[in-house]
């Protein structure tokens, strides 16, 4: 259903001279997020402005197929390589569509 769509934003921001291996790394959870169950859309932007900056646009046709997401192989996997690749935690921001 429409109305229970979740729409992603997350930003991650790359250390200096790590853009390219984090390029990568977040590359390589576009096809297999994109195959998920309830992945409506998922994109991975870099900030022509700031080649460090980094961010997601997703929409998900639930809260559960987001949090099942979350718990997946293969972003589990990428967030325990972040470390040594971005300056902070990911910033995580859910929406949903209210006009």
């Amino acid at each position: 259903m429409r109305d229970q769509a979740v729409r992603v934003v997350a930003r991650v921001v790359a250390r200096p001279g790590k853009e390219d291996e984090l390029r990568a790394l977040l590359r390589g959870l576009v096809e297999p997020t994109r195959r998920e169950p309830g992945c409506v859309t998922y994109e991975l932007l870099q900030n022509t402005a700031d080649p460090t900056d980094f961010t997601f646009v997703e929409e998900w046709s639930s809260e559960a197929d987001l949090d099942a997401h979350l718990q997946s192989a293969h972003l589990r996997n990428a967030r325990s390589r972040l470390p040594e690749l971005a300056v902070t935690d990911p910033d995580i921001r859910r929406y949903t569509v209210v006009g």
